[in-house]
């Protein structure tokens, strides 16, 4: 995808200094904790209840302070972007994504806010509590910030397959995703709805995945002057690679659907699908069968 070079002024971006992040606390997880551990036991196939030993040994062996590890604090947004080749992508990403979705908000009469994109490596503290690179990239609401560890990139692209630029930007687009699903207030109704009736909690989240991924078709698919041959290939694979059964059966486990958290690889592959074909924002209700 032929992107232009990120303007600095129109994006928000942090390294992985960690202090005077707002939100971050003591040693427990803040509103987003579960979401991220989920995150991680679906890429990577790990059990949920593990991840959240993992947390807590990580937490409790900083006494509550992340042990920051990386990029120094005080950067311009020039040197974190350009620190390595998918940190650049990232950026350019994000550039696009600001310049796609901000005006859509404006149309519509939404408040708009852009999100931060932080930058760390190995170990970090975001508004939702203590997170690790193994964890994959996240979304917390709580300071509206998308975290990445570029190292992510190539496990995507060594253990899942998934390589290329528009895979990469898949990812960071997926992760703006769930920035539009709290702004316009749908990650609010379906946590409520999810407290309401538990049993349809992974149903619910699998829904928010799948818009998730469709936003990010939606972006890819508004910008369509920009795609090169092979993108939506490259897209599509990475979908796949990341899907629920796909991810189970990989780990030598038994494909268990009530267990799902982002749906199966068909399903990815179709909402993706679904927004880079018509670029319509409108047509990414994944939550109508469950109406």
């Amino acid at each position: 995808m032929r992107l232009k070079r990120f303007d600095p002024s129109n994006i928000r971006v942090r390294g992985s200094g960690g202090g005077g992040l707002p939100g971050g606390t003591g040693g427990k997880l803040g509103c987003g904790g579960l979401v991220i551990v989920l995150i991680g036991a679906v890429l990577f196939g790990i059990d949920p209840g593990q991840m959240l030993g993992t947390m807590d040994a990580i937490q409790q062996s900083n006494n509550g302070q992340a042990s920051m590890q990386g990029r120094p604090q005080g950067q311009t947004t020039e040197e974190l972007c350009t620190s390595n080749d998918y940190a650049l992508e990232s950026c350019n990403a994000l550039d696009s994504l600001n310049s796609t979705w901000e005006p859509l908000f404006r149309q519509a009469n939404i408040r708009f806010e852009q999100p931060v994109l932080n930058f760390y490596r190995q170990q970090t503290r975001s508004g939702c509590g203590v997170a690790s690179s193994a964890m994959g990239p996240f979304y917390c609401p709580a300071d509206q910030g998308i975290y990445l560890d570029t190292s992510f990139y190539e496990q995507l692209h060594r253990q899942l397959g998934a390589g290329g630029d528009f895979a990469r930007y898949y990812v960071v687009a997926h992760e703006y995703g769930h920035h539009i699903q709290h702004l316009t207030g749908i990650d609010t109704q379906i946590r409520r709805l999810q407290q309401q009736n538990p049993p349809r909690a992974n149903a619910m989240q699998v829904r928010m995945e799948l818009q998730a991924d469709c936003y990010a078709g939606v972006w890819a698919g508004k910008n369509r002057n920009l795609i090169e041959p092979g993108d939506m290939e490259e897209g599509l694979t990475a979908a796949s690679a990341i899907g629920d059964d796909t991810l189970q059966r990989n780990a030598g486990q038994r494909v268990s659907p009530e267990s799902f958290t982002h749906g199966t690889s068909d399903q990815r592959m179709h909402w993706l699908s679904v927004g880079l074909q018509t670029g319509d924002e409108d047509r990414c209700d994944t939550f109508a069968d469950l109406r």
